[in-house]
């Protein structure tokens, strides 16, 4: 299977991968991940091999490894030109994936979009703008997705090509009790008896899916005061200046014990998910390790703006454990990687209504 190259979308197909080792159970499965998301899948049932596309790696390099393999069929869960033609370069004698342009040639079965299939289009500055401005003629043409367009069941429908149940399962990601502990003693939090919280304020497709950091600030420190907790301020390389600025701008003590760990762009993927998995809540932007905390069972909190929770809104659709905040932004949701306007989706969503959802959340699971 030659997998996703994104850690969100690398979680949502977990249900199709499961399905698929239920309809070949003896089968050896094995995923080509990008060498960045190749840690996801250690201990996963679904895998027994996992083959690593490096930085930079040529279709022909990816092409030669995996004809060395001599593999009986190939499924392309991507849906871009090169994924299909690494398996073609590779020789593989079944290839099957979405028909899409410039690639169906290199497939042996390229399958027709699923009933119910809805697209993510970007919505043009225009149209945004007479959105924004009450324009009732676009109003009407605003898309309203149901849970059954959610990207897992475009994952599934491929899975059913080759005779899997195409029924929903939730995503699932596995760390062992052992990894757990590792990381506890790494960060020094074995001896934390308060409840552990999870702040993830970063968003690698751009500034539109990120709710104000200042916000993200005021939240923490009122639930702090509510529950005594210990917050976890989590994100990747690219998230240390934001999660700095929320370091700073929280109270530093609470009676004398620190209130906040920042562990941004200091942790493995592994590491990550340990301490995914040892929240009681995850408060979060729309992003990949949203995704990751949910399929380990941790509740998120996530506030959507640009994006769709229909879509892509973590776990399965519709999943009581988690809170997926909107505003009433008639032009969200627009999916650009910048807000042309005011950000209206974003600020429209409240404090408050955080604070309530965070604690709301974390009594649930507590």
């Amino acid at each position: 299977m030659r997998g996703v190259n994104w850690l969100g979308d690398a979680v949502m197909t977990t249900p199709a991968l499961l399905r698929l080792r239920e309809r070949f159970p003896k089968a050896h499965l094995v995923l080509l991940s990008p060498l960045k998301l190749c840690d996801v899948w250690r201990q996963h049932p679904a895998i027994d091999e996992v083959i690593a596309i490096e930085a930079g790696e040529s279709l022909f390099s990816v092409g030669r490894k995996l004809r060395e393999k001599q593999f009986d069929l190939a499924l392309v869960l991507p849906n871009s030109p090169r994924a299909a033609l690494e398996v073609w370069l590779a020789k593989i004698p079944q290839r099957i994936g979405y028909a899409r342009p410039w690639r169906n040639w290199f497939l042996t079965q390229a399958i027709s979009p699923r009933p119910g299939h809805a697209q993510m289009r970007k919505r043009s500055v225009v149209k945004i703008k007479q959105l924004a401005a009450g324009n009732s003629e676009s109003r009407t043409q605003n898309p309203e997705f149901s849970n059954s367009a959610h990207q897992v069941h475009e994952y599934l429908h491929l899975a059913a090509a080759l005779g899997a149940n195409p029924e929903l399962l939730p995503p699932q990601l596995v760390v062992t009790q052992e990894e757990i502990e590792a990381t506890k003693k790494k960060f020094g939090l074995e001896k934390i008896a308060r409840p552990i919280l999870g702040l993830n304020p970063g968003a690698e497709y751009g500034p539109a899916k990120r709710w104000p950091t200042l916000r993200f600030v005021a939240v923490a420190d009122k639930i702090q005061q509510r529950t005594d907790c210990v917050w976890l301020i989590l994100g990747g390389k690219g998230d240390v200046l934001i999660a700095n600025v929320i370091e700073n701008g929280m109270r530093v003590l609470t009676e004398g014990r620190s209130a906040k760990i920042n562990l941004a762009g200091k942790t493995s993927l592994r590491e990550l998910m340990a301490l995914l998995k040892s929240c009681r809540v995850l408060l979060t932007n729309d992003t990949g390790p949203m995704h990751v905390a949910a399929a380990l069972g941790t509740p998120v909190v996530v506030p959507f703006g640009s994006t769709s929770p229909e879509l892509t809104g973590p776990g399965l659709p519709g999943d009581p454990r988690h809170r997926l905040l909107k505003s009433d932004a008639p032009c969200a949701p627009c999916f650009l990687r910048e807000c042309p306007i005011d950000f209206r989706c974003m600020t429209g969503i409240s404090v408050e209504r955080v604070v309530e959802a965070v604690v709301e959340a974390s009594n649930r699971h507590g």
